[in-house]
């Protein structure tokens, strides 16, 4: 499939989309959407016409319709949608956040230490997580990776956090693979 030029709108909207759809998984109501974007839902419902149209997103009727993202969503927003992905935990102020599951980490500015960062993409909502917050991400499944920071900013629009690194730990032993 061609690629897809989405509004930096458009691409926040279907990724919560997304994310509520991986949780929940059955349809979406627009306003369970808009909450979570916050904006009005009929913007919410006129978006959704146009990623219909581009046939990002399904309608379901009924009591229980909603929206639901089609395949085409998730090379859109380049997801890979696996079956059974690794499990990486996230904790948030030292709670582990449930419905979340971490899809990269991007490592910047690693040759200067004190300024090291992380680029955290997440499956799941970052809008419980403010600027200031303390993030652990990991252990990781094969190295075993562990990442402490602080939030210094978020991606909408790449369901992303921004971390300066305050901590990375990694066992010195033979990793288990």
């Amino acid at each position: 499939m061609s690629s897809i030029e989405l509004t930096p709108s458009q691409k926040n909207i279907l990724q919560e989309l997304v994310n509520l759809y991986r949780e929940r998984e059955s349809a979406v109501k627009g306003e369970d959407i808009a909450e979570k974007v916050d904006r009005n839902p009929g913007t919410i419902r006129n978006q959704m016409q146009s990623l219909k149209a581009l046939q990002l997103v399904e309608g379901v009727p009924g009591p229980k319709g909603g929206y639901k993202p089609t395949a085409n969503a998730y090379d859109a927003l380049q997801i890979q949608e696996m079956d059974q992905p690794a499990e990486v935990p996230l904790f948030h102020e030292g709670k582990k956040v449930e419905h979340s599951n971490v899809e990269a980490i991007n490592l910047t500015s690693v040759h200067h230490p004190e300024k090291c960062r992380a680029e955290i993409k997440l499956q799941g909502s970052i809008g419980e997580f403010d600027e200031g917050d303390t993030i652990t991400v990991g252990p990781t499944p094969l190295s075993k990776l562990q990442i402490v920071g602080t939030i210094e900013g978020k991606d909408d629009t790449g369901n992303s956090l921004i971390l300066t690194i305050d901590d990375m730990l990694a066992p010195a032993e033979e990793p288990e693979h």
